[in-house]
């Protein structure tokens, strides 16, 4: 249902009037109310890429004579179920009410003509069970985090969040100069007289031509706390993207991208860069190889702008905030935890002692086998007299 007044969007169940959900075993509509199923209507079709430079000169004209949606600090709104406000942080674009948990997202940024519109969704394959119990498994497995900070059920926050990824695909063409280095030994005697190797390089000029195809390569839009462990999340089968709808992500939370496709473009392009470098290094070929010169020329650059899905768990330890996140695709577990300063403790004494134990048992039979060693010395020396 739409509500042009508030520009937003809710989905009343047909049989109770509760509110539909996206439910991610059946990969339907759920009313958790009443148990009942929607279709969702949509068609699933395949993403098409963008051309950049065309679609961002298109934005920046819009741009210019039209001011987007506001997707920075808070954007209240009145539910249309229960009248209570509902405050959209940022740019979280789905959330639920926080007095009758009824799905609500905004419709004035998605369709925005001053924004890039959602090409694709991913939409969740792992369930809240499924997630929780690959979230047990890694926080029951850093041994050497606090006990408290394991009986995060009590202290935490999960939630289901789609987040914004532009995947980018280009086809390159690079020129390189270089050099081929082969490796040989040299055997020689040093000044006791005994025999020895060196290894040594024998380089030789490289020129050549080398073509990279690039397909989904994707970077968070979204400001995040730790990106290095949401990059842990990947790879992603982007190539499973279907053609975006809303109703996959009611019930669940979403953002729209904090930074557009151009300005997402330099973390894509620098991960291209550095593959165009390993295939410059296969192509020179033998045991070591050095780069002088490339130069690379981009035929074509395109991106999707997808809504790819994560499960957050927040846990707040000691006033300060850790996070793990759940690809909601592929189950990968990546995530921050506090470290026991008692544990860190009680390990580190029981290494000193092991260590200590070690070394005396070395001590004792080192010493052991020199006494032997020296009777047998005065042994040979008799039998020579």
């Amino acid at each position: 249902m739409l509500h042009a007044t508030e520009h937003t969007r809710t989905y009343p169940c047909s049989a109770c009037g509760g509110q539909l959900m996206f439910d991610i075993a059946s990969q339907k509509l759920r009313c958790p109310s009443c148990g009942n199923y929607t279709e969702i209507d949509a068609p699933r079709q395949p993403v098409q890429a963008r051309d950049l430079g065309s679609a961002m000169a298109e934005l920046r004209a819009e741009q210019a004579t039209a001011t987007g949606p506001q997707v920075t600090g808070d954007h209240e709104i009145k539910c249309q179920s229960c009248g209570g406000t509902t405050s959209f942080v940022g740019s979280l674009t789905a959330t639920k009410c926080p007095y009758c948990a009824t799905p609500i997202q905004r419709d004035d940024v998605y369709n925005a003509p001053a924004r890039l519109p959602v090409d694709g969704v991913v939409p969740f394959r792992v369930d809240e069970k499924s997630a929780k119990q690959l979230v047990e498994k890694w926080v029951s497995g850093r041994w050497f985090a606090p006990t408290n900070f394991k009986k995060y059920k009590r202290v935490g926050s999960f939630t289901s969040v789609y987040h914004a990824y532009f995947a980018y695909d280009a086809d390159t063409y690079t020129w390189y100069q270089g050099e081929r280095g082969i490796e040989y030994t040299e055997t020689y005697r040093d000044d006791n007289g005994d025999l020895q190797t060196i290894t040594r390089v024998q380089w030789y000029p490289v020129q050549g031509e080398v073509a990279n195809q690039f397909a989904d390569v994707p970077v968070l839009a979204n400001d995040a706390a730790n990106r290095d462990r949401i990059k842990a999340l990947e790879p992603w089968p982007i190539v499973e993207a279907t053609a975006y709808s809303p109703e996959y992500v009611a019930g669940h939370l979403a953002r729209t991208y904090d930074h557009d496709a151009e300005e997402s473009l330099p973390e894509a392009r620098a991960e291209m860069e550095r593959e165009i470098e390993h295939t410059v290094m296969r192509d020179i070929g033998g045991d070591q190889q050095r780069i002088h010169q490339l130069n690379s020329s981009w035929n074509s650059l395109a991106y999707k702008h997808v809504l790819l899905p994560i499960w957050l768990l927040t846990v707040i330890y000691l006033n300060q905030p850790f996070n793990v996140y759940i690809n909601g695709l592929t189950g990968q577990v990546s995530g921050q935890r506090p470290w026991s300063k008692i544990k860190l403790a009680v390990a580190i004494t029981l290494a000193v002692i092991v260590a200590i134990v070690l070394v005396v048992l070395f001590m004792k039979l080192h010493g052991h086998g020199a006494a032997h060693g020296t009777t047998g010395v005065h042994h040979v020396s008799h039998r020579r007299r």
